[in-house]
């Protein structure tokens, strides 16, 4: 049940892509490309063979030709799993969703640097050993630019299978390397351009953004400074390492893709005044964009909400769910970055990297003192709770949002044990109305949403999340059925409707905006 858990509230997360990709990847043969259907509207519409459960739900896999990548291990897990699944409509929603990935957003890959990437590898910035090796760019939604967030969480599923895939293995390498390679240049943003040796030519995302430090279009697509998203970089590499052995990553570009990230970290750990003069100090990073909607944009001017500093936490400008932050000390965010820095830290020690492991591990250790220190709060409700976004002046946000990294998902993320005490104050608050104001219900859906959506569309992703970090028999079971009865094309959405399963986000999904 745990296995299919997780596997559950990974696709949950991502399965949306399935309902809105277009069939654009490097594994497809360009002699069938043409006859490949558009598979934005090839998910919109039920196909057969039907799952022999009460909903008859759809098969909305693309057809084989038409997959971006193939694994006959992910295949045999699938048909493995769902023959011993007595719930053919969750085993028909496992069945579509658990290869999307590399159905459908697996737009450039090279196992090595033979071929292009080689051929291409000095595009300019002159870098030693640029875009060499295994590289794969990672699509999200229907927007062909990758995520950090995003393309981690995506790969997720397939890390436990890689010791036995060579494909899939070279498959996650490569997007290590590629996503080494998005930090080295511009540690700051979270989603990026097709890389320049996979010759896919980049978009625009339509928005007039005034962002510093300044990144080059062509190679970014949207430069929002998320902590999560070098968190996200981090767990790659920690889940690879951890479910292979394989220490093939561990070259210079990852290296000083690391040093860069810490670069940032010390960078956005600096307060907004000085603490001796009292002087507005500024910060490295500022982000304006021309916008009638709050949340997508940074006040002052571009700078957000003043923090103070010596707390231990670092600042992020945006939440997961790319709205702007209100009080940049990101919980969830900085939880997850201290988890993940620590895990690096054991690798990297393991592998004699000993001063660099140091590093991690104290950054680390500061991060997560500081969240008990100042992102633990008094609830006159529910005791002691985290906090989701702080300030340090000791001004708190108190709800949650379903995107991850959440305080929902703390346990998920390895940062308390599911019975912590503060932890189950926190969980009792934010799956109530009383407590969290972003906790949606209805009679057709419930859960947690967020701003990003509007106030009557929660997340299945909550309710799968609050299946893994729940004890009960019941709560689970409830859980499970609710998406399972709102995912009536076999996928699952990014928000239902709580009047209406039927009604759902979104036409253009993008996961991660």
């Amino acid at each position: 049940m745990a296995v299919l858990l997780a596997v559950l509230a990974t696709i949950t997360y991502f399965a949306g892509v399935v309902a809105e990709q277009e069939v654009l990847g490097f594994g497809i043969n360009p002699d069938r490309k043409a006859a490949c259907p558009d598979y934005r509207h090839y998910s919109r519409m039920p196909h057969r063979p039907l799952s022999s459960g009460p909903l008859s739900l759809p098969y909305q896999r693309p057809p084989p030709q038409c997959r971006t990548f193939s694994s006959p291990l992910v295949e045999k897990v699938i048909d493995d799993l769902t023959s011993r699944m007595k719930d053919k409509d969750l085993a028909r929603i496992f069945e579509n969703a658990f290869p999307n990935t590399l159905d459908t957003t697996v737009r450039w890959h090279v196992g090595s640097t033979s071929g292009r990437a080689r051929k291409r590898r000095n595009d300019g910035l002159g870098d030693e050993g640029h875009w060499d090796g295994a590289q794969s760019f990672i699509v999200t939604g229907d927007i062909n630019a990758e995520w950090l967030r995003d393309s981690t969480n995506q790969l997720a599923q397939y890390q436990m299978l890689a010791k036995k895939d060579t494909q899939l293995e070279r498959l996650i390498l490569g997007a290590i390397n590629t996503q080494a390679e998005f930090v080295i240049e511009s540690p700051y943003c979270n989603a990026f351009q097709p890389p320049p040796p996979s010759q896919v030519p980049p978009s625009s995302n339509g928005q007039e953004d005034s962002v510093h430090p300044a990144y080059e279009p062509t190679r970014v697509f949207e430069c929002k400074y998320e902590i999560d998203s070098l968190a996200n970089f981090l767990a790659l590499g920690n889940q690879f390492y951890k479910s292979t052995g394989s220490k093939e990553f561990l070259h210079e570009r990852w290296y000083l893709a690391i040093e860069t990230l810490l670069e940032v970290l010390e960078e956005q750990a600096k307060p907004t005044f000085d603490p001796k003069t009292g002087r507005f100090e500024g910060n490295e990073y500022l982000f304006r964009r021309k916008t009638m909607a709050g949340t997508e944009t940074l006040n002052l001017d571009g700078l957000g909400n003043p923090l103070k500093g010596g707390t231990g936490l670092i600042r992020s400008a945006f939440r997961p769910s790319d709205d702007a932050t209100i009080l940049g000390y990101f919980i969830p965010g900085n939880a997850m970055m201290a988890v993940e820095l620590k895990r690096a830290a054991t690798m990297l020690k393991a592998v004699g990297k000993s001063e660099l492991a140091r590093k991690l591990q104290e950054r680390g250790d500061s991060i997560e003192k500081g969240i008990w220190e100042h992102g633990v709060v008094m609830h006159k409700r529910y005791g002691e709770v985290f906090a989701f976004e702080v300030d340090g002046f000791g001004s708190s946000i108190i709800m949650d949002d379903a995107n991850l990294p959440s305080l929902l998902a703390l346990p998920v993320m390895g940062f308390v044990a599911r019975d912590d005490k503060v932890y189950q104050n926190t969980r009792k608050m934010i799956l109530e109305q009383t407590g969290n104001p972003y906790y949606l219900e209805g009679p057709a859906f419930g859960g947690i949403g967020g701003p990003h959506i509007g106030l009557e569309h929660p997340w299945p992703l909550s309710r799968m999340v609050q299946a893994m970090t729940s004890d009960d028999d019941d709560e689970i079971s409830n859980a499970l059925a609710s998406v399972r009865s709102s995912s009536r094309l076999g996928l699952v959405h990014e928000s239902i409707n709580v009047d209406l399963v039927t009604d759902y986000t979104r036409k253009q999904l993008r996961l991660s905006g």
